[in-house]
């Protein structure tokens, strides 16, 4: 079959989600005081749900990526080249960290296993060690591994049951988000596998709205408006924290967002997301989201735990920060990412080749 049209502004997308996490990650480590860290708090508090988009991005591209011939053990094996070899090496540096550098904790066996064999996730105790923001992958191997079944029961569906099961979607994430913000589990749900798993079935049915060409949402404006609004209500609704609650305000927003980007690539509509270097820095954020966090931990040892600089020394230690992320990233992508990706999915059979697809931003899927 023909390869999936190619949505270049969902690329670029990425790379906005990406910031938000690196804006988070700021704000926690305390680098701006007064006025100039309740600004960092009001723009990046709820940076958190940047991770919320990208799992209803990842429903969206694997579904609109997919085609009916291809098979599960072929759509594994591009997964694990797609974010296994950059995860094996930031672990790896996290570890390396863990044993040189002060104010980095030490992970036992268990927890370093886990967190390679990206199972860290299902449990608590074990779901910030080595590099913490790998708990998403954890998440999102698990998508991976339900995809397949997702996909035979998403062919079954028309437009009327795919709009039911988005809805379904939604109302699972608010229920998820009380029983959350109550705390009747007794632990906080928001890096459970399981539990983030209605976000990204809400991007699997988008994707087929779309590709049924039966998507009735607003244009790429408005959705990038009610997104934003949806963000930075978060910090205003009651019950709402910076976990997994502040997703209810947020995942429709990016829902629209998401869908809107690829209707205006598909017919050709205006779309800032398409520019050249903002889809460049979209195929670095999966990079620079692994290893921010490890430039930031890293920095402790100079800056200490909690700096609280002023105003113009915080914005000259996170322009720091951010360049020395954003070269590991680049670094990261061409000589790991990139090459890793093309010697696993060098020896494929024939018949797995034919069923290779291309992803929204030219990539394997």
């Amino acid at each position: 079959s023909a390869p999936a049209p190619s949505l270049p502004s969902l690329t670029g997308l990425r790379w906005m989600a990406a910031l938000l996490v690196f804006g988070l990650h700021v704000h926690n480590y305390h680098y701006f005081d007064g006025s100039a860290g309740s600004l960092v708090t009001w723009a990046f508090g709820a940076g958190a749900t940047g991770v919320s988009f990208f799992f209803v991005l990842s429903g969206f591209v694997l579904t609109w990526s997919a085609r009916p011939g291809d098979r599960a053990p072929a759509f594994w094996r591009r997964r694990i080249a797609r974010i296994l070899p950059v995860h094996l090496v930031t672990a790896a540096i996290a570890l390396l960290m863990a044993y040189t550098l002060a104010h980095q904790s030490k992970p036992t066996l268990s927890q370093g296993l886990a967190n390679v064999l990206l199972v860290h996730s299902w449990w608590r105790p074990w779901w910030q060690t080595l590099d913490p923001v790998s708990w998403s992958l954890a998440c999102e191997a698990f998508f991976y591994a339900v995809f397949p079944l997702l996909a035979l029961l998403l062919r079954r569906l028309g437009a009327r049951g795919s709009a039911a099961l988005a809805g379904a979607s939604v109302l699972a994430v608010l229920a998820l988000a009380w029983v959350d913000a109550h705390h009747w589990l007794g632990q906080q749900i928001y890096s459970f596998p399981a539990a983030r798993l209605p976000e990204f079935v809400l991007g699997v049915a988008v994707a087929r709205l779309v590709l049924l060409d039966r998507w009735r949402g607003p244009g790429l404006e408005a959705s990038l408006a009610l997104a934003l609004i949806g963000y930075f209500l978060v910090p205003h609704v009651p019950h709402i924290t910076d976990g997994y609650p502040s997703t209810v305000c947020t995942v429709i927003g990016f829902a629209l967002l998401i869908a809107a980007a690829a209707v205006a690539d598909l017919h050709g509509l205006p779309s800032m997301w398409r520019h050249r270097r903002l889809v460049r820095l979209g195929e670095l954020s999966f990079a620079f989201y692994m290893v921010h966090l490890l430039v930031l931990r890293a920095g402790t040892n100079v800056f200490g735990t909690k700096p609280l600089f002023g105003p113009l020394a915080g914005l000259a230690v996170t322009t720091i920060v951010f360049s020395v992320a954003l070269g590991l990233s680049w670094v990261l992508y061409e000589a790991v990412e990139r090459p890793a990706r093309r010697l696993l999915l060098r020896r494929r059979p024939s018949a797995e080749r034919r069923s290779v697809v291309r992803q929204p931003d030219g990539q394997d899927a």
